[in-house]
């Protein structure tokens, strides 16, 4: 199984995919327990919902599950959100805190994941954004995710239905943020937030170097948004999708009409 997949676009967004891949070795299989194997905390069918958003996207998706090891983790290994329940690099539960493992797995293989995976997959998504930068002078990183609305361990309450994510604004030029909240704020009987409970992964920190020419803006979107339900079997729901997509279409093709503007700002 190659653990990354790649469409090269001609556009200057590329989105970033860590979180959709169900793919997990046999010997990591067979360590993980019964709730593990259900991977529960797989961003689901997002590669779906985001197929044909916007002609000329370059997509990087990685295949391989999070439980293997989380392709938006710091791979120090260092916590995105100190204070606050979280899960690491290789997660020892899932979201709800429950142990997910009948065998822990060991430093060693941790770090044999971290170069097998991880690394791979930000090999790949460097490789892509270094090349839309060359074609355009600038690359924006859409990082594409998706979460359960209610998860107690994780959040309080009820997750809004767009939260948006930049670092506290750090991580692109205004005007990215901007436009992403105005058409998610205007969007019918839709929630929306910036910079609430996610701020951003490790992705979207590392790569969102603006002075750089490397603008990086983080999408969660609540799965109540296309899926029937938040539980397994975890059914794409086409009706609440298409509907999702209109807004998600807009966000992506105004972010690449607004890409030629912002060559040289930060």
């Amino acid at each position: 199984m190659n653990p990354v997949e790649i469409t090269q676009g001609s556009s200057p967004i590329v989105l970033g995919l860590p979180h959709t891949g169900t793919f997990v070795p046999d010997d990591v299989l067979a360590d993980l327990n019964d709730r593990g194997r259900g991977l529960d905390d797989t961003d689901w069918h997002i590669h779906q919902l985001y197929d044909g958003v916007l002609d000329g996207a370059t997509t990087v998706r990685a295949t391989f599950h999070r439980y293997v090891v989380d392709a938006n983790r710091d791979p120090s290994g260092v916590s995105l959100y100190p204070g606050q329940n979280t899960t690491g690099l290789v997660p020892l539960t899932d979201f709800d805190g429950h142990d997910i493992w009948t065998k822990a797995p060991s430093e060693a293989a941790i770090e044999a994941r971290r170069q097998t995976y991880h690394a791979a997959y930000h090999a790949a998504l460097q490789a892509e954004l270094n090349r839309v930068r060359d074609i355009h002078g600038i690359a924006i990183l859409y990082d594409c995710h998706s979460i359960r609305s209610n998860i107690p361990f994780l959040f309080e309450g009820t997750l809004p239905d767009f939260n948006v994510g930049t670092n506290l604004g750090t991580t692109c030029a205004p005007a990215i943020e901007t436009l992403t909240q105005e058409i998610c704020g205007a969007a019918a009987d839709y929630t929306s937030i910036t910079n609430g409970r996610f701020k951003g992964g490790w992705t979207t920190r590392h790569y969102g170097r603006p002075a750089e020419g490397f603008h990086a803006i983080q999408m969660e979107l609540a799965q109540s948004t296309y899926l029937t339900d938040e539980a397994a079997p975890w059914t794409y729901d086409a009706d609440k999708s298409e509907r999702l997509r209109v807004h998600l279409s807009s966000i992506l093709t105004q972010l690449a009409a607004l890409a030629p503007t912002l060559k040289g700002t930060s």
